[in-house]
């Protein structure tokens, strides 16, 4: 594990570097030029390494210590849904994955990083216009952190889910090396642009056709858009309500979907949804204080998350057809913090950090993100059926999972060029291809280690 590398130009989002216009900027050829330097340290042949440390912690004993503090009833649910596939272990291991790659190999450039970028936490969603983006679009791990582990858990998850879906070794690697080469080449293109131009860099569902080739990635693409179009809070009426003596309330589906009792309701969650509206821009407080509470359920969400406290609240405004629902989830320390120095210093409130490294990593984000404080617990709050939508894992083709693995790439280095040290990444990269041929290399080892690590859980 290597030291951080300051890059004064290009710096996290630590509020104590605000305000520093009258800092010279260091050339970016100075910048490029340090990356390339840190291939003495850390050469990128070395990022193919894999084996577990001679201290790796016991698989089950990692996920004992992620269950503490979970709703206990749940762990079960969230453990099926491990045990189900590989590619579900791989879901809920963010934590696990942190802890092995802080033992790898870095360089030492630390950007603002998702934490748990694999090929589920991307997809599409609305932007504020009710466009339909495609970008990162889970930031639970969110943190300043090493770039390469991103990339890490991207690549791996690319070679997991193409076993499952039958693809060959080749086939795995292939996608695995366009995935690297579109976030090198990405990373390059976008750190010579203007720091503010990169700021605006977008891909939506129209242009995303540019981005992949074959018929099979079209329709897959397409399929994706067209369910996230219907996945509105209107459209989730019928599905998730009903009429209880001519109120609307949300349909209990025990154990996934279940009332809060009483005391929950009426105080603690009520106003910690008043306390939300505190860190919304000020028109967009407005707009969602125009409607009122009509119910509020848990709701049991995704996998990493399950066990998390987390609740579906459903709001009216000034008729029964204007209806808007929200979510808040449990926001608890990044699995990357452990082993960052610093540790979450930067925020007291782990939904601020969600939320706050949510806006510096997307291109646009839900503008109904907020955070909010229950029972000494700390959320963040945004949009359900916010038209959020992905490809399906399970049989995509060989052929797509290429395209998409590169798309995420691309994506993937958006994020990182919006945040710190793109002009070092870029000039550690190069324009070879070392970096693929480390990363596929890894990729293969570190799926062999979690079909290993899905195995021991099953037989648990």
């Amino acid at each position: 594990m290597s030291h951080p590398v300051l890059d004064p130009d290009d710096v996290p989002l630590d509020r104590a570097a605000f305000g520093a216009l009258s800092r010279r900027a260091i050339p970016r050829s100075e910048r490029l030029a340090l990356g390339r330097s840190l291939r003495a340290r850390t050469p990128r042949r070395s990022l193919g390494e894999w084996a577990p440390s001679p201290d790796r912690a016991d698989v089950l004993q990692q996920l004992r210590a992620v269950h503490r503090g979970r709703v206990p009833e749940l762990v079960r649910i969230r453990l099926e849904r491990m045990s189900a596939s590989p590619y579900g272990f791989l879901r809920g291991a963010a934590g696990i994955s942190a802890a092995d790659f802080a033992t790898l190999p870095a360089t030492g450039i630390r950007p603002v990083i998702c934490g748990d970028s694999h090929l589920g936490n991307f997809g599409f969603y609305a932007s504020p216009e009710r466009e339909l983006v495609f970008d990162l679009n889970d930031f639970d791990e969110s943190h300043p952190g090493a770039w390469e582990w991103d990339l890490r858990r991207l690549v791996s998850s690319t070679w997991v889910a193409g076993r499952m879906s039958g693809a060959s070794e080749e086939q795995c690697e292939h996608a695995v090396r366009r995935c690297v080469r579109a976030y090198r080449r990405n990373l390059r293109r976008l750190a010579a642009e203007p720091l503010l131009a990169r700021s605006f860099e977008r891909i939506d569902a129209e242009a995303m056709e540019d981005h992949i080739s074959g018929r099979s990635s079209r329709k897959a693409v397409r399929d994706a858009v067209s369910r996230a179009r219907t996945r509105t809070s209107d459209r989730a009426l019928p599905r998730f309500t009903h009429d209880e003596g001519g109120l609307r309330r949300i349909v209990e589906e025990p154990p996934l979907i279940t009332r809060p009792g009483p005391a929950e309701y009426d105080d603690a969650l009520l106003i910690g949804l008043d306390d939300y509206l505190s860190t919304l821009p000020l028109h967009w407080a407005r707009v969602v204080g125009g409607y009122h509470v009509v119910d509020i359920a848990h709701k049991v969400v995704g996998v990493g998350s399950v066990g998390l406290r987390a609740y579906l609240v459903l709001c009216e405004g000034s008729s029964s057809d204007d209806v808007l629902f929200l979510q808040l989830k449990e926001a608890r320390r990044s699995v990357v913090a452990p082993y960052v120095h610093g540790g979450s210093a930067w925020h007291a409130h782990q939904g601020q950090r969600v939320v706050e490294y949510q806006q510096a990593l997307q291109t646009v984000s839900d503008p109904l993100l907020g955070w909010t404080t229950v029972d000494d617990r700390q959320y963040y709050v945004r949009q359900f059926r916010n038209m959020k939508g992905a490809l399906v894992l399970d049989d995509i083709g060989a052929a797509a999972l290429a395209d998409y693995a590169a798309v995420c790439g691309l994506m993937l280095a958006k994020g990182h060029a919006r945040t710190s040290g793109a002009s070092m990444i870029a000039g550690y990269c190069g324009r070879g291809d070392n970096l693929e041929r480390a990363l596929s290399r890894f990729a293969r080892l570190y799926a062999d280690q979690t079909e290993a690590d899905h195995e021991t859980l099953v037989r648990s």
